[in-house]
């Protein structure tokens, strides 16, 4: 039985949508990290130019096309891009936009998860008291789930459960619930959010202690800020911020596809596309960059901020900061900081499940609860090993592979077959079809030239990452007739995981050894998963096209 095609509801909440969906955890967490330890000011430039150059022309390219497929009824990438490039390959190709989504929502929510329990412990007072060691502490027991003791057994574990059944409910309600959380979630998002930069923007010296009495959250403000123009020569930074332009955007994903693919025919896409990108920019260049790191300055210097800078500061040191503030502000800061990572953390998972529920509505005439919930289940069986074995590298197995690779190598297939499969004439008809605002002719030669070349650059620069990520030092040394070392951190590397062993070949404690192989287990683990998670999904596709071609529906 055929389904009702649904539609978003009003334009408002599509475009909150859309940004719930590039506004996520990498715009609070992420961002400001990055910025530390590619040079504050040496940063933003080369992150503002990939924005225009990449980001946009990606968000162009990605809502045109999910619009574009929308129109003969398929709302997931693997047949969205069967309707653009003829040829089977491309619907295989159409598998990381349902891949990535499930992958990497398996460890977001754990994420989500973490935020929504330090809700709970910042109103009940859990961290009172607490030196920053113990705060720290605190986050490192809470994700050994066999032996935490923050105060609920198993906490991590029951916490991500709930979260994952709370993303899961929303979804079977379909693209009109995805909608109402939106339109709750974002406004809420975003007032939590200048509040807390607000508290940055006024702490000035105030924080400084004994300890740290050059403290001074401008400082940290300064170096974030202050230009440096020697970044548009490291290609470090710029790989760097090519980087977080996918992390912020949540392009290369298939989210925006799925979205896209609900809008009406003659529905604007160009000023919707825009719209979305720099409302995300906004949050997370201004909001972003004024929490973490002026607060951290605030009160343990720019200095500590600079060697310390961490994905882990929003749950090991943002509270202990917090108690500095007396204990009732303390909770009201802690529910507005965490509150505003659950919230950014699920208009972004709440995206990552409609491509899957869309494929399973699309092809196999399931309903929004039923495609959920198996969405669900899916989600809890790849995601409970990054729950139960976060300490022994499952969960950075994941992001690294499904939240890094996936992502710019799907952009880069995508690019293509917008560009030159289905044609950048075709293309720039689908953009500027209904458009409200008139896009500049530039950005056709952008998208057909510059965005293939900056994304070939990202993973050419990820596949052959140099020896300490030093890129000018070896390309004097190839040029010199020493070859090019490889880093670990290189994909090929990572790939044969050559830095374990090379640590297995030198190492001589029993304790050590022990160790090494327990990571290289858990690594292959990891890995065999994702493949696993991978192939079920490309013969789900497989057998749709069987289906397809029985009812007389199929591509050549």
């Amino acid at each position: 039985m055929a389904h009702k095609v649904e539609a978003w509801g009003t334009r408002v909440g599509l475009i909150l949508a859309m940004a719930g969906n590039a506004v996520g955890l990498g715009n609070f967490l992420r961002f400001p990290v990055q910025a530390v330890q590619n040079g504050g000011g040496a940063f933003i430039i080369p992150y503002l130019i990939c924005f225009l150059l990449m980001g946009i022309p990606l968000l162009f390219i990605e809502w045109s096309t999910g619009r574009y497929g929308g129109k003969f009824g398929n709302h997931s990438t693997p047949y969205i891009l069967d309707t653009m490039a003829r040829g089977r390959v491309w619907k295989y190709i159409g598998v990381f936009g349902i891949f990535t989504n499930i992958a990497v929502v398996s460890y977001y929510v754990y994420i989500e998860s973490w935020a929504f329990s330090y809700v709970y412990h910042s109103i009940i007072g859990s961290f009172k008291g607490l030196t920053q060691g113990e705060v720290a502490a605190f986050f490192n027991s809470y994700v050994d789930i066999m032996h935490s003791t923050t105060g609920i057994p198993f906490e991590a574990l029951i916490f991500y459960v709930l979260v994952l059944g709370l993303n899961t409910y929303v979804l079977s309600k379909g693209i009109k619930g995805v909608e109402k959380v939106a339109k709750i979630g974002m406004p809420l998002l975003i007032l939590f959010g200048v509040i807390l930069a607000i508290r940055g923007l006024t702490l000035g010296t105030s924080g400084a202690s004994s300890m740290f009495p050059d403290a001074n959250a401008w400082d940290g403000l300064n170096f974030l800020w202050t230009p440096q123009y020697d970044s548009l020569t490291n290609p470090k930074v710029w790989l760097a911020a090519a980087g977080q332009i996918f992390f912020t955007l949540s392009v290369g994903m298939g989210t925006i596809h799925c979205y896209a693919a609900y809008v009406k025919s003659k529905d604007d896409i160009a000023l919707n596309a825009v719209s979305a990108g720099f409302m995300n920019e906004f949050v997370e260049v201004v909001l972003g960059s004024m929490i973490v790191i002026p607060i951290a300055a605030g009160y343990l210097g720019l200095d500590w901020v600079k060697e310390n800078a961490g994905f882990g500061m929003a749950f090991q040191t943002m509270p202990y900061l917090f108690q500095q503030w007396g204990s009732v502000i303390a909770a009201f800061a802690g529910i507005l900081w965490f509150g505003l990572l659950f919230f950014a953390g699920i208009t972004s998972s709440l995206a990552m499940g409609t491509p899957w529920v869309s494929f399973m509505k699309d092809e196999f005439n399931w309903t929004n609860s039923k495609g959920a919930w198996s969405f669900g289940f899916i989600t809890l069986l790849v995601g409970l090993p990054t729950v139960y074995f976060y300490q022994q590298g499952v969960f950075d197995e994941y992001d690294y592979w499904a939240g890094t690779v996936s992502l710019v190598v799907f952009a880069l297939f995508e690019t293509i077959v917008f560009s030159w499969i289905f044609g950048i004439n075709k293309g720039w008809k689908e953009i500027n079809y209904g458009a409200d605002i008139k896009v500049p002719i530039i950005y056709k030669f952008i998208i057909k030239y510059i965005t293939p070349v900056l994304l070939l650059f990202v993973f050419v620069g990820a596949l052959f990452t140099p020896m300490g990520n030093d890129w000018i030092g070896n390309i004097n040394s190839l040029f010199n007739g020493d070859g090019w070392a490889l880093d670990n951190a290189s994909l090929i590397k990572q790939l044969t995981q050559a830095g374990i062993k090379e640590q297995l070949a030198v190492a001589t404690d029993p304790a050590v050894i022990s160790q090494l192989k327990d990571k290289m287990f858990f690594s292959n683990l990891a890995r065999g998963i994702l493949l696993s998670l991978f192939i079920f999904i490309a013969l789900m596709v497989y057998y749709a096209f069987l289906k397809r071609r029985k009812e007389g529906r199929a591509t050549l």
